[in-house]
């Protein structure tokens, strides 16, 4: 169905004129409002995913807040849409996560953990000590930097469950204040993308940016040339941009 209104003027009147439509019962204008506004929900999802939640789910529920926002606007409120939306996408997915009250974090690392914590006493007892982070890794065929996000993923969720339902309370659902607590969700939302790297793809980026290394002394380690290292550096933060970004 072809929509009745034609639009001049600015793009946010043309967008209000969409949203009178869509309120009026045309689905097709409210796919388009959604859909031209969806980057909302993925650049603000990027803040919770701290709180050990799927990124499809925290999506999902971004989405609702979303669709509200479309269902409520009123142009009187003389303010932008996106500045209307965006505390209603943040509010529906602070209730989801009120609501729903539990700690959370995804199969695939609590799946690691159990198994990180099986190894560690498996070698424990048969050493008699505490195994180095080498050990567990040739024990569990994995990277060192997975042992290392394992051990720091486990870490900070015995330190959440340990707290006191005000204290989660502070985590979960105050606003970030400063840049520093920007910075340290901006390192999670991080840390979540390069573990789900292929393993060449997550060297590169631990050398460039953890261990500084120029690109030289990477191709150096990879055995590969430095225009190499440049070109394949280049495609993995734009899929990185693309995987918290993209519409």
């Amino acid at each position: 169905m072809e929509s009745t209104i034609k639009y001049s003027g600015s793009w946010e009147e043309e967008l209000h004129e969409k949203i009178y439509e869509a309120q009026s019962g045309n689905e097709e204008a409210k796919e388009y409002v959604i859909s031209e506004n969806i980057g909302l929900v993925k650049s603000i999802i990027t803040k919770f995913l701290s709180t050990g939640y799927e990124w499809e789910d925290l999506y999902q529920i971004g989405c609702i807040g979303l669709i509200k926002a479309v269902d409520r606007f009123d142009p009187a409120y003389n303010v932008r849409f996106s500045t209307y939306a965006v505390p209603l996408i943040i509010g529906e997915i602070k209730r989801f996560l009120r609501d729903d009250g539990r700690i959370k974090i995804s199969r695939d690392v609590k799946n690691g953990i159990r198994k990180l914590k099986d190894t560690e006493e498996s070698l424990y007892i048969k050493h008699g000590r505490y195994p180095k982070i080498s050990e567990l890794a040739d024990e569990m065929k994995m990277d060192k930097e997975e042992i290392l996000f394992l051990i720091e993923a486990n870490s900070s969720v015995s330190r959440i469950e340990s707290m006191d339902d005000t204290e989660r309370k502070d985590i979960f659902f105050k606003e970030p204040q400063t840049n520093e607590e920007e910075n340290k969700i901006n390192l999670i939302t991080l840390k979540n993308l390069i573990s789900q790297m292929k393993d060449r793809d997550r060297q590169i980026v631990i050398l460039r940016y953890f261990k500084d290394m120029t690109q030289q002394e990477v191709a150096d380690i990879l055995n590969i040339s430095q225009v190499q290292v440049s070109r394949l550096e280049k495609k993995i933060l734009s899929q990185m941009k693309d995987e918290i970004l993209e519409e």
